[in-house]
């Protein structure tokens, strides 16, 4: 076995209407992310008392062959500079992992419900965690104009 293999077992699973990985608009889906029956309601106690979680999930239908390894255009876009797959959150990382803080809406049971999380229906989720501010960015955060003008819809 690969020392640098990892196994990972998603924790559970998520419910949109959205069921194509496309791009912008993501704030207006409101998601359902339902827990393994593994785990027991307990898991999820105190969650509600955040405002924010982190979700961290697997681009499930990026296939082997997809994956990039090296610079690329965000988006395919020509007025945008090469960059390279770590300089973007491009879905088709070499882990497949995406993770987004999103807008935690209610917790019932083993049931999550979330606005702005970016991904489909069927997508496997590895973990959550609550948002804390003190694990958010200090100091000055910087990023290339490419990147601000790539975001201009993503959420709205």
């Amino acid at each position: 076995m690969d020392p640098r293999a990892i196994t990972i077992v998603p924790i559970g699973t998520v419910h949109s209407t959205r069921t194509e990985p496309t791009d912008d608009a993501w704030d207006r889906e409101t998601t359902l992310i339902r827990l393994s029956d593994e785990f027991d309601e307990s898991a999820l106690w105190g969650l509600d008392g955040f405002s924010h979680i982190e979700v961290i999930y697997a681009f499930h239908r990026v296939g082997a062959d997809d994956v990039e390894l090296a610079a690329r255009r965000p988006r395919g876009n020509p007025d945008w500079p090469e960059v390279g797959i770590f300089a973007q959150r491009g879905k088709n990382r070499p882990n497949r992992l995406g993770v987004t803080t999103c807008t935690l809406l209610g917790v019932d049971g083993l049931a999550i419900t979330v606005r702005g999380l970016d991904a489909i229906d069927g997508t496997p989720v590895i973990d959550i965690k609550p948002y804390m501010k003190e694990f958010g960015p200090r100091g000055h955060v910087r990023q290339p104009a490419w990147a601000t003008e790539l975001m201009g819809g993503y959420w709205e």
